[in-house]
C-alpha cells in the first residue's frame, strides 16, 4: 500500500534528512587514502546519535553497521570493516536516520583523491540521472516517468542501469511502497501525488547491468567487475516542484571530496 504523508510528517521527514545530509558532509571530509570503512562508520554514527537520530541501517535485517560503504564495483550494501581506501578509487556511502519515528535516506558516490576522467564521467552522469529522474517527481506524473528519465540519462551516456535493485518509497519505514526501477516507460506505474514521499537512487555501471551478491549475504557488485555509482535523495511530491527533503549545499556542487572542504 502506498502511503502519502502529511505536511507535518514531511517537515519531521525534512529534519531526519538534514542530518542525513550533514552526516555525508561529514563522512566525506574524512574520507582519504588509508583510512578504514570502519572509522567512517564510527564518525557516521556518533553524529547521527549526538543529533538525537537513529541509524536506521543499523540492525536492520541484521545488518551490522550504521552506514552502507561500497567502495569501486561494489554497488550497494558494503559493510564497513578493516578495508582501508585507496587513491583514485570512488566510495558509495549510503546513510539512513530515523527521528521522530521518521526515516531520510540519501547516498552520494565520492572520490578517493584524484579518479580518472572516465570515473568522474560515471559519477556525474550518475548525478545527473538521479536529477533528471527528481525533476519528474511532480503531481500526475507516474512512477515511470522517474524511471524513464533516469534510464534516458544514464544510456544516452553509454552507461548502464542496474535493473535488479530498485528505489522506493520512504517514510515512517526505510521501505514502502512504490518500488521505483531506474528503467521503464514513461505514463505507467503508480501516479504521483502530494505527500508521497520517494528514495530515488539511480544505481549505474560502467560495463554490465548485471550484479552478484557477495558471500557476506549483503553487498552487491558489478557481475563484470566494471566501476559503479550510486547516487540518492529522498523527496517529497508536493503540489508544485519536487522537494529534496536530504539536501546539501556542500554536496550538491560535485563528487570530489575536495570540493567539500573550506
Amino acid at each position: 500500500m502506498i502511503v502519502r504523508k502529511s505536511p507535518r510528517e514531511v517537515e519531521a521527514m525534512a529534519r531526519a534528512g538534514q542530518v542525513v545530509a550533514e552526516t555525508l558532509e561529514l563522512v566525506g571530509e574524512n574520507i582519504r587514502p588509508g583510512i578504514t570503512t570502519a572509522e567512517l562508520d564510527r564518525i557516521a554514527e556518533e553524529h547521527i546519535r549526538a543529533r538525537g537520530g537513529v541509524p536506521t541501517f543499523k540492525g536492520y535485517r541484521g545488518f551490522p553497521a550504521s552506514i552502507c560503504a561500497s567502495p569501486g564495483p561494489m554497488v550497494v550494501h558494503g559493510i564497513p570493516g578493516p578495508y582501508r581506501l585507496e587513491e583514485g578509487e570512488v566510495l558509495s556511502v549510503d546513510v539512513g536516520v530515523t527521528l521522530g519515528g521518521l526515516v531520510g535516506d540519501s547516498a552520494y558516490t565520492f572520490a578517493v583523491g584524484e579518479i580518472g576522467p572516465e570515473a568522474q564521467r560515471l559519477l556525474d552522469v550518475c548525478q545527473a540521472a538521479l536529477e533528471a529522474g527528481i525533476a519528474n517527481a511532480r503531481p500526475g506524473n507516474r512512477v515511470g516517468d522517474i524511471s524513464a528519465a533516469v534510464q534516458r540519462v544514464t544510456e544516452e551516456a553509454g552507461f548502464s542501469v542496474v535493473r535488479s535493485l530498485v528505489g522506493h518509497g520512504v517514510g515512517r519505514s526505510m521501505h514502502e511502497e512504490p518500488q521505483i526501477p531506474n528503467f521503464g516507460e514513461p505514463g505507467r506505474g503508480p501516479e504521483l501525488a502530494p505527500g508521497l514521499t520517494l528514495a530515488i537512487e539511480p544505481m549505474i555501471t560502467a560495463g554490465s547491468a548485471a550484479v552478484a551478491l557477495a558471500d557476506d549475504g549483503w553487498s552487491i557488485s558489478t557481475a563484470d567487475g566494471s566501476l559503479s555509482a550510486h547516487f540518492e535523495h529522498t523527496v517529497a511530491v508536493t503540489d508544485g516542484d519536487p522537494r529534496v527533503l536530504t539536501a546539501s549545499t556542500r554536496l550538491a556542487a560535485g563528487s570530489r571530496v575536495g570540493s567539500l572542504l573550506p
